[in-house]
């Protein structure tokens, strides 16, 4: 039988208003967020009637059994009569949950049951939300891949660094279905195309910019790579101990392939240091940077804070010296928001039912987010807002043909 993920909160006659009310089970001052969350915020719902005997009889046995015997006959055929390829697995271990950290599978639920109907909302793609009671990379990567056969992608969210890296790896080595990490990839697709328009606005192309990334995890690594690969000029990457480069003894396997792909100016020291003259900041990180150290940046910079909910820079602070200023938070011009990547990145590679989500892809999804900006560009719209109804089609069309252009699309 098919089905469709859906909010139970859609319905018209659901009453969401508040009130200065307490909670009947807690007693405690009516929360909003609470209310909103009692029962979850997802079901499942069937998309055929069962109204009487006939339809049973087609939508289960008999029915179903010519179905199953025929996929059993053609694997492929899996994608037409199933959900299949409509559908991703949400897959955390809830260790590096939004700013929260390592607060367990069952704390991550509502984060990532939040990511499934953002999936539906934004993609029209369905989403399953699966949190797992390990925290071993190996166990993880075992249990995704008994997994998927059930799904058309892997959506990696909320795994603390380095083991995210390991994870999504090991995955794309032993599946023939997108896999993706969002903090690391959607972060760096939504930077990249902001990135571009405030280059356009000011002149000036990627090679002309040198960038400092303000910490060192699963977003900064992904977006330190990804920039460089679109072409930055270059960028430093800084972690609590200061700017990752050769000469530092006391680095990961990642950060150290990471100081040999970035740093070209061969900086070290504190992030600070690295600021002087710099034309892009982008904060990953949490933390301050002094407002002293945005002043010692080259004139017309740019600076992306996204650390929620405190910028790394206030945007007030950062409008004395940036011409263009981006946050994470959406009471703010210019939001770096993932929901404006990940939903059509995975509706155009489930549309081609792509084997893997490629370069290529990531950076026609970032061009095409850019591109939605158009004749509007200014420096308080650098990038859509996720209620743009334009974004998503437009992502989804360009990773299509993206998958097609690069041999990984199968339809």
């Amino acid at each position: 039988m098919a089905a469709e993920i859906v909010n139970p909160r859609s319905d018209s006659n659901t009453d969401n208003s508040t009130d200065n009310s307490t909670d009947s089970a807690t007693d405690e001052p009516f929360d909003p967020a609470f209310a909103l969350h009692r029962g979850g915020k997802m079901a499942v719902q069937s998309t055929v009637p069962i109204r009487d005997k006939d339809d049973l009889s087609l939508a289960y046995t008999p029915g179903v059994a010519k179905v199953c015997s025929a996929i059993a006959e053609n694997p492929e055929l899996v994608h037409d009569y199933t959900w299949k390829s409509q559908v991703v697995a949400v897959v955390t271990d809830g260790t590096a949950v939004l700013g929260l950290g390592d607060i367990g599978p069952e704390a991550s639920l509502p984060v990532m049951e939040g990511k499934a109907i953002l999936f539906k909302q934004f993609g029209g793609v369905d989403a399953v939300p699966i949190a797992l009671a390990t925290t071993d990379a190996d166990e993880i990567v075992e249990t995704v891949v008994r997994l998927a056969p059930s799904f058309g992608g892997v959506n990696l969210e909320d795994i603390s660094a380095p083991r995210c890296f390991e994870i999504e790896r090991k995955l794309k080595e032993r599946l023939d279905i997108p896999v993706f990490h969002d903090d690391q990839h959607g972060t760096a697709v939504v930077t990249l195309a902001a990135l571009r328009n405030a280059a356009k606005l000011s002149g000036r192309t990627l090679g002309d910019l040198r960038g400092v990334i303000s910490g060192a995890g699963a977003a900064g690594v992904a977006i330190a790579k990804f920039l460089l690969e679109a072409g930055l000029g270059d960028v430093a990457v800084a972690d609590r101990k200061g700017v990752v480069s050769r000469d530092r003894e006391d680095l990961t396997d990642v950060k150290r392939e990471l100081a040999e792909l970035t740093n070209r100016a061969g900086i070290s020291g504190p992030l600070e240091t690295a600021l002087v003259g710099a034309d892009v900041f982008i904060g990953v990180s949490g933390g301050t940077v002094p407002e002293s150290a945005v002043a010692s940046m080259a004139p017309g910079a740019f600076v992306f804070a996204m650390a929620n909910p405190d910028p790394e820079v206030h945007p007030d602070i950062a409008h004395k010296y940036a011409a263009v200023v981006a946050t994470g938070r959406s009471d703010y011009p210019n939001q770096i928001n993932n929901v404006l990547a990940f939903p059509g990145i995975f509706a155009g590679a489930l549309q081609v039912r792509a084997s893997r989500i490629t370069e290529g892809m990531k950076i026609a999804a970032a061009n095409a987010l850019a591109d939605v900006v158009g004749d509007e560009l200014a420096a308080d719209y650098v990038i859509p807002s996720p209620f743009d109804e334009r974004v998503a089609p437009a992502v989804t069309a360009a990773v299509a043909a993206a998958a097609r252009a690069e041999g990984v699309a199968r339809r």
